[in-house]
C-alpha cells in the first residue's frame, strides 16, 4: 500500500518573525537586531519590487512587438522604474544578488548595498542604519540564517497592505523597545484604517499624520485610493514622527510604495517642534500615543493652537492632539479622522475644551469601536471625527445637508464576532460599509424625510446641542444610544417557581442515587447507613 506523504505545514508570518527574533537571541543589542531585521524587510522589498517591474517592462513591450534588443535597452533605462515609483537597483543593491553571496561576506555586502542606495536615491537620505551589518558583527552562519528567513517574506503570499508595518509592530514589541504606552508606536490594524479612510474620504488634496509611526496610514490610504479608481500622485502626504529610528522607517516605508512625502527635516515633536507649521490639511488620519504624558514644556504655554480652548492638561496629551489637529484643518472644508482612548470622551479637566469644541460645531461623530482590535492594547478606544463645514453641500455624488449643531453617535462593541489570528478583532468589508451606510445615510437626510429621531437602539443616535448640554457636554455614546435592559422583560414569577421546581428536581434525584448506593453496599456485605 503506498505511503502517503504529509503535506508541509504552512508558515504563518508570526512564525517567520518568531524565527529571526530567534537566531538572534543573545547575539547583538535589542536595538541594532530591530533595525537589522527591518533594513533586511526594506532591502527584501525594494528588491521584489524591482523585479516585478522589470517583468512589467518585459510584458509591455513584448506585447508591443518589440525586439529583445530594445526590451533590454529599457530594462536599463531608470526612467522606466522611477514613474512607477521603484527604485532602480544596481546589481550591487539587488537582494536576489546580494543572498547568493557567501556568507563570510554578507555583511559587508549589505551595507555596501545601503551605501549605495542612499547615495544613488534622495529619498532615501537619513532613513537608512550604517554599517549595521558589520557593527552586529554577527557570525556568518547566524546572519545567513536570519537573511533566509526573511527571504521567505512574500508579498504575494502575506497580503497584508501594510507588512512593513505589521512586520515593524511585531519587532517592536519583540525587543521592547520604546514599548511602554506613553512612550511607544502603535500600528493601526489594516480594517481601522479603511474604516477611517472610508468615512472622511481622503482622496484629493493634503493628507496629514502628526505622530505618523512607520507610515501605515499612508500607505494604507494610498491602496485605498487606488482602489477607489483615484491616482496617489494627487495627494501630497505630510507628517512627522519623534522617534529617530521610526522616522527612519517611515520614510524606507513610504518610498518603498514611491508615495510623495513631506516628514520634515528631523525625527522632532508635533508639538515643541512643528515640522509644517504653516500648512493647511484637506484631511488628518491619525492614531496618537494613548495617553501620553511627559510631552509638555513651558514654551507650549499659550500656543496659538489653544487659542479660544485653553491650554490643554500638562498631565495628559489627548486634548492636545485634538487642538494641534483641529489648528492643523483647512478653515473651510478640513475633516480629521482620529483614534483617542476611551478616557477622552468624559474626563473632567477636560470639559470646558469639550463644550467648546461642541458649541463651536467642531465634533461631527464618535464611534466607539470593540475591545481587542490592537496588537498592542487590548483596550477599546473611539474613533472622532472632527469637520470644519457641516453646513452641507454637494461631495462627490451626495448631497449633504447641513448637520450645524448635531452629533452622530455610534457604538460598535459588540461588533467583535470576525476574530483574526485566534485573538484579534477585525471589521469585515461589509462592516465597515455598514458603518459608512449609518454616517453618510445621517449626513444625506432630507428634511421632508427625516425622522424625529435618527436613531438605532444600542448602536447610533444624532443627539442635538441641547441634549449635549443637559448631559453636561459629555460625548460617552451610551449616554446618548438607547440600550434596551432586558432584565425588565423576565417574568420573576415565572422564573422562581421554574428555579423552584428544578431544585426539587435535583433533591428527588440526590435521594434517589443515595438509596441506589445504600442498596449496593448491602449487596456486598457493607451497611452503609
Amino acid at each position: 500500500m503506498a505511503k502517503t506523504t504529509k503535506a508541509p505545514k504552512e508558515e504563518r508570518l508570526e512564525d517567520i518573525l518568531f524565527n529571526c527574533r530567534n537566531n538572534l537571541r543573545g547575539r547583538a543589542p535589542m536595538q541594532d537586531k530591530r533595525d537589522l531585521l527591518l533594513t533586511l524587510v526594506f532591502l527584501k522589498f525594494v528588491g521584489d519590487r524591482f523585479n516585478a517591474q522589470q517583468q512589467a517592462i518585459v510584458d509591455e513591450y513584448t506585447q508591443k512587438g518589440m525586439p529583445d534588443d530594445f526590451i533590454n535597452m529599457r530594462l536599463g533605462n531608470q526612467h522606466e522604474y522611477r514613474k512607477a515609483g521603484v527604485f532602480f537597483l544596481t546589481d550591487e543593491c539587488r537582494w536576489d544578488k546580494l543572498i547568493n553571496t557567501a556568507p563570510t561576506g554578507m555583511a559587508l555586502a549589505f551595507d555596501n548595498a545601503i551605501k549605495l542606495l542612499e547615495q544613488n536615491e534622495q529619498k532615501l537620505k537619513n532613513a537608512l542604519p550604517q554599517q549595521i551589518f558589520t557593527k552586529t558583527a554577527l557570525e556568518p552562519k547566524d546572519l545567513k540564517a536570519v537573511i533566509d528567513e526573511i527571504n521567505k517574506i512574500d508579498p504575494s503570499k502575506f497580503t497584508e497592505r501594510d507588512l512593513i508595518g505589521r512586520v515593524y509592530e511585531y519587532f517592536l514589541q519583540a525587543f521592547s523597545i520604546n514599548a511602554d504606552k506613553e512612550e511607544g508606536e502603535f500600528y493601526t490594524p489594516q480594517s481601522i484604517v479603511e474604516l477611517i479612510a472610508a468615512l472622511i474620504e481622503p482622496f484629493d488634496g493634503t493628507i496629514y499624520d502628526p505622530c505618523c509611526g512607520s507610515g501605515g496610514m499612508f500607505v494604507q490610504c494610498a491602496k485605498i485610493i487606488e482602489a477607489h479608481g483615484g491616482n496617489t500622485q494627487t495627494i501630497n502626504v505630510y507628517g512627522q514622527e519623534s522617534e529617530p529610528s521610526t522616522f527612519r522607517l517611515a520614510k524606507m516605508n513610504l518610498a518603498v510604495r514611491g508615495i510623495s512625502y513631506h516628514l520634515g527635516d528631523k525625527a522632532a515633536s508635533s508639538f515643541t517642534n512643528d515640522q509644517h507649521p504653516t500648512e493647511k490639511m484637506d484631511y488628518i488620519m491619525a492614531n496618537p500615543p494613548f495617553n501620553l504624558k511627559k510631552y509638555w514644556d513651558e514654551s507650549l504655554i499659550d500656543d496659538p493652537r489653544w487659542k479660544g480652548y485653553g491650554n490643554p492638561p500638562e498631565s495628559n496629551a489627548n486634548y492636545a492632539w485634538i487642538l494641534h489637529m483641529l489648528h492643523k484643518l483647512n478653515v473651510t472644508k478640513g475633516v480629521a479622522g482620529f483614534l483617542l482612548a476611551n478616557g477622552a470622551l468624559d474626563d473632567s479637566d477636560t470639559k470646558d475644551i469639550r463644550e467648546k469644541l461642541i458649541r463651536n460645531d467642531k465634533v461631527e461623530a464618535i464611534i466607539v469601536l470593540p475591545r481587542n482590535m490592537f496588537y498592542s492594547t487590548d483596550i477599546s478606544v473611539t474613533l472622532w471625527i472632527l469637520n470644519n463645514n457641516k453646513k452641507g453641500g454637494r461631495k462627490g455624488d451626495r448631497f449633504l445637508r447641513n448637520r450645524e449643531n448635531e452629533v452622530l453617535f455610534v457604538d460598535l462593541r459588540t461588533w467583535n464576532q470576525n476574530i483574526y489570528e485566534k485573538k484579534y478583532v477585525k471589521f469585515t468589508p461589509e462592516q465597515i460599509q455598514d458603518v459608512c451606510n449609518i454616517y453618510f445615510g445621517w449626513q444625506t437626510l432630507q428634511t421632508e424625510d427625516k425622522p424625529a429621531k435618527y436613531a438605532k437602539d444600542e448602536l447610533y443616535y444624532s443627539a442635538g446641542i441641547k441634549e449635549l448640554e443637559e448631559k453636561g457636554f459629555s460625548l460617552v455614546p451610551s449616554r446618548f444610544i438607547k440600550f434596551i435592559d432586558r432584565d425588565t422583560e423576565i417574568d420573576y414569577n415565572e422564573a422562581l417557581t421554574s428555579a423552584g421546581v428544578k431544585v426539587k428536581e435535583l433533591l428527588k434525584a440526590q435521594n434517589d442515587n443515595r438509596s441506589k448506593l445504600i442498596e449496593a453496599f448491602k449487596a456486598i456485605g457493607y451497611d452503609a447507613e
